[in-house]
């Protein structure tokens, strides 16, 4: 082929070729995600009601709760850093009538990472574990009532608050 004839190929084959190129188009955009996470606490104990049975104080002078172990799940959402307690507060002594027993009588121990044990009080709200970031804490918390023959003969019954706070 001459280099006349290639330079005309050449060029037919850019004028083709054009239109492609000159028709192209390319369009972009980019998409913002936003996500809210907030604080949030959520506290689960499993079971809501234990029992002491009655027992010969020289015997057993400390009674363990028929229903041992409590369960604990301490569900909190905080900051990295963030420092969320779980604490509890009796609303009173055991009272059975007029008769009281008061309620330090009432221990517990804990397993789980952040539970610690503890005696129960009506002044203030008593350390039951403390966790370091968000996350799903579970543990087991032990009641014990220290028993004696001072005890006048009744059903005695009180509440006890938790309370699970996360910043």
């Amino acid at each position: 082929m001459s280099p006349k004839n290639t330079l005309a190929l050449v060029c037919v084959l850019a004028v083709v070729g054009a239109p492609l190129v000159a028709f192209a188009a390319v369009d972009t955009q980019t998409l913002t995600i936003n996500a809210t996470v907030s604080a949030r606490a959520k506290l689960v104990l499993a079971p809501t009601t234990i029992n002491f049975d009655d027992a010969d104080p020289d015997l057993t002078p400390s009674i363990a709760a028929n229903e041992n172990s409590v369960n604990v799940l301490s569900n909190v959402r905080t900051t990295s850093a963030g420092l969320s307690t779980l604490t509890c507060q009796a609303d009173g002594d055991l009272l059975s009538g007029g008769d009281v027993i008061t309620i330090d009588n009432v221990t517990w121990t804990a397993t789980g990472a952040g539970y610690v044990p503890g005696t129960m009080n009506t002044a203030s709200g008593q350390a039951v574990g403390s966790f370091t970031g968000s996350g799903a804490f579970t543990g087991d918390l032990d009641f014990f009532l220290a028993n004696s023959w001072a005890y006048n003969v009744g059903n005695y019954t009180q509440t006890v608050t938790y309370t699970l706070t996360t910043p």
